[in-house]
């Protein structure tokens, strides 16, 4: 069975013409997905009984189903969702003064091997679908009965080595007639597959890029880092510059601040001198410890004047507001506390 959240509004048209039926009915069954987020094919009573019947013997609507929900004291939720073959994968919702914010997966499991990163040691098995992705906004906005406002690919997976249906999801995500949700509220974060940010400059796409930079210089970053190997720090940064230069849009670079690590003034001014004269903002990260992690979180005194030096040499800078912290809020300890069980 084909999972109907898998097609964009103009292949869900080519869909519906292969099984003898009209084109608007893509829109009126886009209208019923994402608008009124309906679970079963029945409840599109605006569809005839004969073409509900077809749908059910082509397509599935693919609801996934919570396996576990945690429920943090600031308001934030983190779900484990079955994907309903036999795996799971981590989202989770955040609440800010600005609105709803879902921090989506995109892989099961991940390749990239980070070190401060929760995600690592829990094998890959596979890439997500695009309607993988798209329903893990349409299950957590059913769960609260609420829409999302924005949308960050930080979950688990590196979004970049999935492209295409990352790609896909974003457009369905972004579609008027879908959730309708703006590319400008969708963040894509990646380690640094340099090869997807040109890719990605040429898509002139809205949406804000994010770079998990973390180190000022190679040796740091590949010990934290191993994507670093492949794409070091000139590399990475080269496609950064030539990204900004095409779409005139700014990076957000994330550095997750490490004791004794990459926290000191030394690298503060490492920092100023590599992103001298870029359109960017750095978002400062107080690190989650993780079991068996080598590192741990900062003196908040080293963060505070980290980002102050940032702030005074002409670096937009900024600490990341702590959420979750009483449920585990770095992605993938749910899911490994799931697998070790």
């Amino acid at each position: 069975m084909k999972n109907i959240k898998q097609y964009n509004l103009d292949e869900l048209k080519n869909e519906m013409i292969s099984i003898g039926e009209k084109p608007f009915r893509a829109e009126q069954i886009f209208s019923w997905l994402y608008r009124e987020k309906v679970k079963e094919f029945d409840e599109m009573t605006n569809l005839s009984l004969e073409l509900r019947e077809k749908l059910k013997a082509e397509y599935d609507i693919c609801n996934f189903k919570i396996i576990r929900k945690q429920e943090s004291s600031d308001g934030t939720k983190k779900y484990l969702f079955d994907v309903l073959d036999g795996n799971a994968i981590e989202t989770v919702l955040m609440q800010y003064h600005h609105g709803k914010t879902i921090c989506v997966s995109s892989q099961i499991g991940c390749k990239m091997g980070c070190k401060f990163c929760a995600s690592t040691g829990i094998p890959f098995v596979r890439n997500l679908s695009a309607g993988e992705i798209v329903e893990q906004v349409i299950a957590v906005e059913q769960d609260i009965l609420d829409n999302i406002s924005n949308i960050v690919f930080m979950g688990i997976g590196e979004p970049l080595d999935n492209y295409e249906n990352v790609m896909k999801a974003i457009k369905i995500i972004n579609n008027p007639k879908g959730l309708n949700i703006g590319a400008r509220h969708i963040s894509i974060s990646t380690s640094g597959i340099v090869p997807k940010i040109y890719d990605l400059a040429n898509e002139n796409m809205q949406c804000t890029l994010s770079i998990s930079l973390h180190a000022t210089n190679n040796k740091k970053r590949s010990e934290m880092m191993p994507v670093n190997n492949a794409y070091p720090i000139e590399e990475l940064i080269k496609a950064c510059k030539d990204y900004i230069k095409k779409t005139n849009k700014r990076i957000s670079f994330e550095y997750a601040l490490a004791k004794d690590n990459n926290d000191n003034l030394e690298d503060a001014k490492e920092l100023v001198k590599l992103l001298k004269g870029m359109i960017c903002h750095v978002n400062l990260i107080p690190i989650n410890k993780i079991e068996n992690g080598k590192f741990t979180k900062s003196t908040n005194e080293n963060i505070i004047k980290f980002r102050d030096y940032l702030n005074d040499h002409g670096i937009v800078a900024t600490i990341r507001r702590e959420l979750g912290s009483d449920i585990d809020a770095a992605c993938g300890q749910l899911r490994r506390k799931n697998l070790n069980n």
